[in-house]
């Protein structure tokens, strides 16, 4: 027995009237995530990164050439907030990895784009970030990771509104 089926019968046992089967579901997928946010920053760390730093990168290396975005664009496509994602880029062209440059079509606005110390770390580190969720994921059979993909899609997109294209 684990820490969740521990709670769902001490809940069971005191509160036998609720329905708690969701409060299990939803127990082990925040387990399972602590878990593997656990392991995946140990693989960030290896590369001076933490999991902030990595998204950015990450979001600015998969834009594609010349790996530049807005910072409207980057808070879009990692859901962070203004004000976090200033503390990260400033962060990030503090480190070297990124810099601000003028956006050539709007003279008033500037891009984030990764600089080659930015894109040499988020190309090592994507590398290996791609190899720890395979050994995380390892222990599952091909036909339990498609089954468990499709669960989680559907319940995701349950939850989530559609992108806007």
């Amino acid at each position: 027995m684990n820490h969740v089926d521990n709670v769902l019968e001490q809940w069971n046992r005191e509160r036998p009237d609720l329905n708690v089967l969701p409060m299990g579901l939803i127990g082990r997928v925040k387990r399972l995530h602590q878990h593997l946010m656990r392991e995946m920053e140990k693989t960030f760390a290896e590369h001076g990164l933490n999991h902030a730093s990595f998204d950015v990168l990450a979001t600015l290396r998969r834009s594609g050439v010349p790996y530049r975005l807005s910072p409207n664009e980057l808070i879009e496509r990692t859901m962070v907030t203004s004000g976090t994602m200033t503390n990260r880029i400033d962060q990030l062209v503090k480190s070297g990895y990124v810099e601000r440059v003028g956006n050539p079509k709007d003279g008033r606005s500037v891009l984030v784009g990764l600089k080659k110390k930015g894109l040499a770390v988020i190309e090592a580190a994507v590398t290996d970030h791609v190899e720890t969720q395979a050994m995380l994921t390892d222990h599952l059979s091909t036909s339990e990771f498609q089954r468990l993909d499709r669960l989680l899609k559907t319940f995701l997109m349950n939850l989530e509104k559609p992108e806007q294209e």
